[in-house]
């Protein structure tokens, strides 16, 4: 008989050589669902491509929810001596952020409970959520059509390549951060460069806005929680004509969503600025801007009471547990449930120089060392199992 560890790895290699796109993953679906079948684990389609399952203990209890996502990058995987028996067989499209051994780590606790059903009371519900990388994401469409529902709490992990292989990481409070994306379009009056005097530049205001917003953001949000960057500027196409118009697209993170209202209204305040002392008496309504921040996924907050019971059990299990580490600026979808039940997030490290796996998550070389899958499952379940026992030791 295929022993469970080659089991787990196998499942996350069929994944990884079948990757697919954020609401594409039609195939990952069908195969998700046949091998619950095979496990005799009755489950049914959530969120379009997601899948949803559960298992139900010999007697009564509380329900824990375990999530997995599903959907892959737009990146084109680079060939190693690794990878070469489970390349993606997709081009242009690549697991190249852990979720394929994210669905294997969790199959293989859905196979655990499957077999240990009558030593457990309560209920263990598999979430399978499509599109975690594309906001406004998968997360949101599960909670709508009830996958939440009779969810007393909820648990996933992450495969990170910039931790230590085995490492676990978890952390009360805001774990992650949120994320939001920024465009500002700002109206000139357009132009040759001959005659400045009759052109207002519009790519020169946005010079100075860019120059001047991280340093005025700064002043009143420190650094320490929060990032900003630019992504693309467009404007022009002409080399010797002021353009009209421009628009500029970025996004920052924080690890407070009060900070989000506060950068909203210092990038208002700046452009504000920026208009008057632009304007020209000469040519009314010139220049202007139209601002608009969307907000992405909301800060990563893990419950308190949950995640001090789950770091104790996790350090009888584990040799590596950090219970302190700092915040990370990545954004999860994941968030969006722990704003609905109490739960907690954790992160997994996969790097391991002596076997040359050390890219971080989102590379075109991209690859987890396998072994981080096993202690995934034991992660994942220790957690289930005990909740289902001692609820009332991880609720408030």
């Amino acid at each position: 008989m295929q022993s469970f560890e080659k089991w787990v790895r196998d499942i996350r290699r069929e994944f990884h050589r079948n990757p697919e796109l954020s609401f594409h993953e039609y195939g990952t679906q069908a195969r998700i669902m046949s091998i619950l079948d095979e496990l005799g684990i009755d489950c049914s389609k959530i969120a379009n491509t997601g899948v949803i399952a559960e298992v139900r203990g010999i007697s009564p209890g509380p329900c824990i929810a375990i999530r997995s996502d599903t959907d892959a990058l737009a990146v084109h995987e680079v060939v190693s001596s690794r990878n070469e028996d489970y390349i993606s067989l997709n081009p242009g499209v690549m697991h190249g952020c852990g979720h394929d051994g994210h669905m294997a780590i969790v199959l293989g606790i859905a196979r655990m409970v499957k077999e240990k059903r009558r030593e457990i009371c309560g209920t263990v519900r598999f979430i399978f959520q499509p599109a975690e990388e594309v906001p406004p994401g998968g997360a949101l469409r599960v909670i709508e059509e009830g996958g939440l529902e009779s969810v007393d709490a909820i648990i996933g992990l992450h495969i990170f390549g910039d931790v230590d292989v085995g490492q676990i990481n978890v952390r009360a409070g805001p774990f992650m951060a949120s994320s939001n994306r920024f465009t500002v379009k700002i109206l000139g009056k357009g132009g040759h460069h001959a005659l400045p005097d009759m052109c207002i530049d519009p790519i020169q205001i946005a010079a100075e806005f860019i120059s001047s917003l991280k340093p005025a953001v700064s002043r009143k949000v420190d650094t320490s929680v929060h990032v900003l960057g630019f992504g693309t500027v467009n404007s022009g196409k002409q080399f010797n004509r002021s353009p009209d118009e421009l628009e500029l697209v970025g996004s920052f993170r924080t690890f407070d969503d009060n900070d989000i209202d506060v950068i909203e209204q210092i990038m208002s305040d700046l452009l504000d600025s920026l208009m008057d002392s632009y304007s020209k008496k000469e040519m009314a309504g010139v220049p202007s801007y139209d601002l608009n921040v969307y907000r992405g996924y909301p800060v990563l907050v893990n419950d308190p009471a949950f995640t001090e019971r789950a770091g104790r059990l996790l350090k009888t299990k584990f040799g590596n547990v950090n219970t302190h580490p700092d915040p990370i600026f990545g954004a999860e979808d994941f968030a969006y449930y722990l704003c609905e039940v109490p739960g907690m997030y954790a992160i997994i490290g996969t790097k391991n120089v002596e076997k040359g796996i050390v890219e971080m998550n989102h590379s075109s070389s991209f690859d987890i060392d396998e072994d981080v899958l096993l202690s995934g499952v034991e992660l994942l379940y220790s957690l289930a199992i005990d909740f289902l026992k001692n609820p009332g030791e991880y609720l408030e």
